[in-house]
């Protein structure tokens, strides 16, 4: 049996993707929109909220609890801001719309802040602020989480997610600055990713009902996962939702539907993205110097004894992702077969032929 990771070219991995959405009915245009940032999030890294999601957006369109054809408008709008509707649509599209709407109003006002309702999960919120530092502006997004697993501080009903927030400036050089983290000490997705290789979890990540550390992901639902910071992360948690919830008409608390569990209900998910441009405070192209001036002064911060040398968030991901667009994305086997198990529920050819016990 295969153990390592295999690759598979963007290309074709998008063609999969876009064909298995497509055997849901979603129209081939928007199929291949939202294969495109699935694969860029492999693409980039975050392989937790790449197409190791597509076994969840598919059990969605198939129970009816995702609407494979909308229609994203603009429900609301004035000079700065947006509320986009994402007609219960795979997230990506609602999430791209608002984006774009918000790199185009920066230009504009100086600020563009859209927020979104009845949105799905849209991967991770990277894509939608990198292209803002790409383009010289500073970008925000965040979200409130697909389903419930944290309590408020203190707490034992469920009623938060772990509502991510990210943040994006450009800088000179290579790479700009791409924040993306989630309100908890870790992400969901990354749980999930453990259990389909069957590894356990580190000490730290979730608790069960008892305050004790739980380590078995296949237990994940027998407990909590944890905010960052104690009271600060949960704090932090509930500006998100906020923000990206109630602001917006979207589900937030007890409202929210479980997107796993659930597969025949809509979500209504919230989120919002900004993007801010430097222009409008007078500093313009200039920033993007200051912001390096200031990155390679961290960088050359001595390393405390036993620690790497400092790092800043984004480092090294153009070049990463170059090399995968160029050398093909690497793929963990458990994910490989997951992908050859719904290639045949959809009908398709496996994209991993030679790997099918793999």
């Amino acid at each position: 049996m295969t153990t390592e990771p295999s690759t598979i070219s963007a290309g074709a991995l998008r063609d999969f993707v876009a064909q298995a959405l497509g055997s849901q009915g979603v129209p081939e245009g928007d199929a291949a929109k939202v294969a495109s940032l699935m694969v860029e999030a492999d693409i980039f890294g975050y392989g937790t909220h790449g197409v190791f999601r597509l076994r969840q957006y598919l059990a969605r369109l198939a129970g009816g609890g995702c609407n494979p054809t909308p229609s994203v408008s603009v429900a609301h709008e004035s000079l700065a801001t947006a509320v986009i509707d994402g007609d219960n649509g795979l997230g990506h599209l609602a999430m791209a719309a608002a984006r774009d709407l918000a790199i185009e109003k920066a230009r504009a006002a100086g600020i563009g802040w859209v927020g979104v309702r009845r949105g799905n999960h849209a991967g991770p919120l990277a894509l939608y602020v990198r292209p803002q530092a790409e383009a010289g502006l500073l970008g925000m997004a965040a979200a409130v989480g697909s389903a419930n697993h944290v309590p408020p501080y203190g707490g034992t009903d469920l009623l938060l997610g772990t509502n991510p927030i990210a943040f994006s400036a450009p800088a000179a050089g290579p790479d700009p600055f791409v924040f993306d983290m989630a309100t908890t000490v870790a992400a969901m997705g990354k749980i999930k990713t453990l259990l389909q290789q069957g590894e356990p979890m580190p000490e730290g990540w979730m608790v069960g009902r008892d305050g004790k550390s739980l380590t078995d992901p296949a237990r994940k639902s027998e407990g909590f996962l944890l905010p960052i910071g104690g009271p600060k992360g949960f704090g932090l948690s509930v500006a998100v939702g906020l923000m990206a919830g109630i602001l917006n008409g979207a589900a937030f608390g007890s409202d929210v539907v479980d997107f796993t569990k659930d597969t025949t209900s809509s979500t209504n998910t919230g989120q919002f993205v900004v993007a801010l441009d430097p222009a409008a405070f007078g500093i313009g192209d200039d920033f993007a110097e200051a912001a390096a001036r200031v990155f390679d002064e961290m960088r050359a911060s001595e390393p405390l004894p036993g620690h790497d040398p400092v790092r800043l968030p984004g480092d090294g991901k153009t070049a990463f992702a170059a090399a995968r667009r160029e050398d093909g994305v690497s793929l963990n086997p458990a994910l490989r077969r997951d992908l050859n198990a719904l290639a045949a529920d959809c009908g398709l050819a496996a994209p991993f032929a030679d790997d099918k016990a793999g």
